[in-house]
């Protein structure tokens, strides 16, 4: 049966509304100088955002932190187009992150797009990745490359999110912040820095807990993270990143019907309280990284390790208990080649080594009770990669850019337990990923064409055999995609903008399907091919008066050209779920030289589908939300109390939609208007 939701239009006409206001703001002033260019990193080849062959966004420290609540990166991270992101307030299963449809699918935890902090990967060798470790508190930069990035970081580089710690390059300083808020919110932390001879250094220590809008979707946790650099000499720096996350309980409410949904939104899923379903963590991290620029060539030199203990309780019997203890690690070296070649020529080698090594359990869910063991194997990823980009000035108003990788993993498991048989086995890939770039300037515009490709292996959690064996699906294969992409992007008085179109083609899609035997576990299959066209569109301006205007818009037309499913059902012709065909954002900001600041912002999703065979399509929604700060200043103290408001208009709407969910089970209601207040207050520094 067909199911039609309708928008609400209200909403919708109220977020068209503070679009066009945003655009007549922005359209004030033009007597301001221009934008200066912004550095990024996450290409390999340093570059401005204006000389990137690519869709490359950047994110400040203020979005970020000031009068924020931090519960999740989407918070600062709305405003980047072609960037759909849900379930801020499910802890258990992980935000869902999705670039240009990479990423749509995870059941739980980000596929497809990897994750960087300070130079280290967050993304394993098999291509998941966990954001429950990042600092958001003491982040100061983020950068988003969107699109196919294989040929820079290989396996599931459907996107890059490159995301920057603080350093204490300043007189030493000690902040503490105290907020709270509705839905049992609070958050305590405590940052120092400074800098001590030859040592830059900054630790920052929070606690933070969320009781949750549903039953059965409490969360705490604890989390360290410090970063210190030392100067070496006038040129040479090491870095050293230790990051401590303790969660000890992040509870699952489960997906329900639109039933249930309607009428009880902040009811859990009875089989999710029953089993005690959720997950708790403790994961440590340490990273160095060593730079030594010089005239004939920059060298990087990064080593690694990450511990994580992991257990996860699913709502059912059989294995619906988890115990998984991994151990990941590697190196990378990379030199960007200087005097020594021509200087309108830059080139950049590397080689990334990493391996991921698991201790994976699964027990009987006893309601809630560890019970029989039922799993037991070692799984191990070995990923080696080496690449090369080069990118060449033919005149000063042309710039062309290529790049080349390639990769092997091997995934490899040996079964412990031998009760249904011995399942050990191996699997290889590897893949060539290209890159090719072109620019062209005129004036403070840029034109640019590029092609990307990315390729993503099944993780080792995918590869799971739906009979719920041991082993390895032997029947997947990695996911192939191309990127082709035009766009513009400039700046005019002081407003930033970019458009960009682009079209990618997939094979061999990985997409996930639920069995009724094992409800809430996720199994994967690859389809046929998939077609993805979008048009990505935004602008940044920022005036002397102190208002400022942020605009994003993203159209996305993700079909499926050919896709039979295990079960002979044919859905091709239908849109990729997960992802609605219209999503954007809209935002007012206020700054003035007595230290008030205030942010009023719009975030639009347009309707979306559940299920492959788009027979359940899930309503649109505008969510409003209003932040606001007041520094204080006197000698070396700082005080900034700050407020803010969630959904101000109280909107009904799905902070998640569980794709392909067993019995309808898509639906995880979001709550309604909430609201947080908190004080910062900071000694020295200045």
């Amino acid at each position: 049966m067909k199911i039609s939701l309708f928008a609400d239009r209200r909403q919708t006409t109220l977020f068209l509304c503070s679009a066009l206001m945003s655009l007549s703001v922005a359209a004030q002033n033009s007597e301001t100088p221009a934008l200066d260019e912004i550095v990024v990193t996450a290409t390999r080849l340093e570059s401005s955002v204006r000389n990137a062959a690519r869709s490359v966004s950047l994110i400040g420290k203020d979005r970020i932190q000031n009068a924020t609540q931090q519960l999740g990166l989407d918070e600062a991270l709305a405003v980047v187009p072609g960037l759909y992101m849900q379930n801020r307030y499910n802890y258990s299963q992980d935000l869902r992150i999705s670039l240009r449809g990479f990423g749509a699918r995870a059941g739980f935890g980000i596929r497809g797009v990897r994750i960087y902090v300070d130079g280290i990967p967050e993304t394993l060798p098999d291509g998941q990745a966990q954001v429950d470790s990042i600092d958001l508190g003491s982040t100061s930069s983020i950068e988003v490359l969107r699109g196919p990035a294989s040929a820079l970081y290989g396996n599931a580089s459907g996107g890059v999110i490159a995301i920057e710690t603080e350093l204490g390059d300043m007189p030493t300083f000690v902040e503490g912040v105290l907020v709270g808020g509705e839905l049992g919110f609070s958050r305590y932390q405590l940052k120092t820095g400074g800098t001590w001879n030859s040592l830059d250094y900054l630790v920052n220590a929070s606690s933070q807990e969320l009781d949750g809008y549903r039953e059965q979707a409490k969360m705490r946790g604890k989390l360290v993270n410090a970063k210190a650099a030392l100067r070496l000499n006038d040129s040479d720096r090491l870095t050293f990143a230790f990051n401590h996350t303790d969660q000890p309980q992040s509870d699952d409410p489960g997906g329900i019907d639109a039933a249930q949904a309607a009428a009880d939104p902040r009811s859990a899923r009875d089989l999710n309280v029953l089993f005690n379903a959720g997950e708790d963590l403790s994961q440590q991290r340490v990273g160095l990284v060593y730079e030594r620029p010089r005239s004939h060539g920059d060298l990087m030199l990064r080593n690694y390790y990450v511990w994580r203990d992991f257990g996860n309780k699913l709502p059912f019997l059989a294995g619906g208990a988890v115990d998984l203890s991994r151990f990941f690690y590697g190196a990378g070296v990379q030199y960007t080649f200087g005097s020594m070649f021509p200087e309108q020529l830059g080139l950049t080698i590397g080689m990334d080594l990493d391996r991921q090594d698991d201790d994976r359990r699964r027990f009987d869910n006893d309601q809630g009770v560890e019970g029989a063991l039922g799993f037991d194997q070692q799984e191990r990823v070995d990923s080696t990669g080496i690449y090369a980009q080069v990118q060449y000035e033919v005149t000063d108003d042309w710039r062309l850019s290529a790049g080349l990788r390639y990769d092997e993993l091997t995934f490899a498991i040996r079964d412990r337990f031998f009760v249904d048989g011995d399942d050990s086995g191996d699997i290889d890939f590897s893949e060539v990923s290209p890159s090719f770039g072109i620019n062209y300037s005129f004036g403070q515009h840029i034109l640019f064409s590029s092609f990307s490709s990315a390729f993503e292996t099944p993780t080792t959690t995918e590869l799971a055999n739906p009979d719920a064996s041991g082993g390895f699906n032997q029947s997947l294969r990695p996911q192939l995609a191309n990127n082709f992409e035009v766009g513009i992007k400039g700046e005019q008085s002081n407003a930033y903008y970019e458009v960009s179109v682009f079209r990618i083609d997939l094979e061999d899609e990985l997409i996930s399907f639920e069995l009724p035997a094992f409800p809430g576990r996720t199994f994967y299959s690859n389809i046929g091919t998939s077609e993805r066209t979008g048009v990505e569109m935004a602008m940044s301006w920022k005036g002397p008066n102190g208002f400022g205007a942020d605009l994003s818009y993203t159209w996305s037309d993700f079909v499926f050209e050919q896709f039979i499913d295990n079960n002979g059902n044919d859905f091709s012709g239908a849109r990729l779920p997960g992802l609605p065909e219209h999503f954007g954002y809209a935002g007012l900001s206020y700054d003035n030289d007595r230290g008030f600041h205030a942010q009023l912002e719009g975030v639009f999703s347009g309707t979306l589908y559940a299920d492959n065979a788009n027979n359940v399509a899930v309503d649109s929604y505008v969510v409003t939300n209003i932040r606001a700060s007041k520094t204080f200043q006197s000698g070396d103290w700082l005080l900034r109390p700050y407020i803010g408001i969630n959904n101000i208009f109280d909107e009904r709407y799905n902070s998640n939609v569980r794709i392909n969910a067993f019995a309808g089970r898509y639906y995880e209601p979001a709550p309604g208007r909430n609201f947080y207040a908190g004080i910062t207050v900071r000694y020295g520094g200045r």
